[in-house]
């Protein structure tokens, strides 16, 4: 497995030992979650270093889980491996959709730039153009020279919602478990708090590539919890995890003033994926929900942030978001003026 130690990555192992896999779990540090199974054998690896993957491999493997490929370079790496590989599972991502009119991920910062997908969201939904330009480009590259392959290659692609979970380096749920530790008791929400950008637990996700290996195809499938939380419906959620009140205040429509009221989640048209095509292709059920799964979360962010700056604990997340997202002064100013506006 390439990217063992990643947030999915680390899920996924203890899912492939668990059932039965010799598994040999790659990453640049070579590193080892301690809840793995003692069996599992480790390995320091840079797949970018010319011959590396191919002398690792060896002889060959009966399954190469991916999760952190992109581009052509990758996909010609893997390609490359056929017949030294029965088959493959290879993550990809819900961004590399557009809609009907030409609206994706990559075009939110533009003035009518949200994408409007209908709900819920299928595989067989357009996509934006391969290229090596964004995140979702190169993803959609990835996808296409890979199914190329047809059966000399064997590949699962996987289009992972938002992923969740523990070890996350941009976790969403950052965005409420800060503002509840930093005693914050008023929130705002954009867009009636209504938006909903459909989340993935890191254990549904492994899920999902533990069925994959056990029924090699060519096949592309949305990676999705069964419920997309709206984005109020999971402040509430955290705030009953950590047993605290917030009263949230909802605007219509955008940030009413700068980034006031943006969540990682927000946007003004419903992000949902059909998990149909998973279910009759590999007889998938979710391992978990995005409210069972909070307490974890919330638990291991917090551990994160004791004592530490959350640009220190985060600063993946710091440089994505920037200062923006935990803008208290820029809140409490639109707050007051609100306030008095009922008055």
């Amino acid at each position: 497995m390439l990217g063992a130690t990643g947030q999915i990555g680390r899920a996924a192992v203890s899912a492939l030992a668990g059932d039965g896999w010799e598994v040999t779990a790659v990453s640049r540090g070579g590193g080892r979650d301690g809840r793995w199974d003692g069996g599992v054998r480790t390995l320091s690896l840079d797949r970018d270093e010319e011959g590396a993957l191919e002398k690792a491999l060896g002889e060959g493997c009966d399954v190469l889980v991916d999760m952190v490929a992109f581009g052509a370079q990758h996909a010609q790496q893997l390609t490359g491996l056929a017949g030294r590989v029965g088959s493959a599972v290879v993550v990809s991502s819900g961004a590399v959709y557009e809609d009907d009119r030409g609206r994706s991920f990559d075009t939110q910062e533009q003035p009518d730039g949200f994408p409007r997908y209908p709900v819920p969201l299928p595989e067989t939904q357009r996509t934006v153009e391969p290229g090596e330009a964004t995140y979702g480009s190169r993803k959609v590259l990835l996808e296409r020279e890979l199914l190329a392959a047809g059966g000399a290659l064997p590949v699962t692609l996987l289009r992972a919602g938002a992923v969740h979970g523990p070890h996350c380096r941009t976790p969403r749920e950052l965005y409420f478990v800060k503002r509840l530790l930093d005693g914050r008791r008023r929130r705002v929400l954009a867009y009636g708090g209504e938006s909903r950008f459909h989340p993935v637990h890191v254990s549904n996700a492994a899920e999902l590539i533990r069925l994959a290996a056990r029924l090699p195809g060519s096949r592309v499938l949305n990676a999705a919890d069964p419920q997309a939380p709206t984005v109020a419906g999971i402040g509430a959620a955290i705030d009953e995890v950590l047993g605290r009140e917030t009263e949230t205040v909802l605007v219509d429509g955008p940030a009413p003033e700068g980034h006031v009221g943006e969540t990682p989640w927000s946007g003004a048209h419903p992000v949902v994926y059909d998990m149909t095509a998973a279910e009759r292709e590999l007889g998938y059920r979710p391992v978990t929900g995005y409210v069972e799964s909070l307490p974890e979360t919330v638990e291991w962010l917090a551990g994160e942030l004791a004592g530490r700056d959350w640009r220190e604990a985060f600063p993946k997340m710091a440089r994505n978001y920037g200062e923006a997202l935990f803008d208290y002064a820029a809140e409490d100013s639109w707050l007051e003026a609100y306030d008095r506006g009922r008055h």
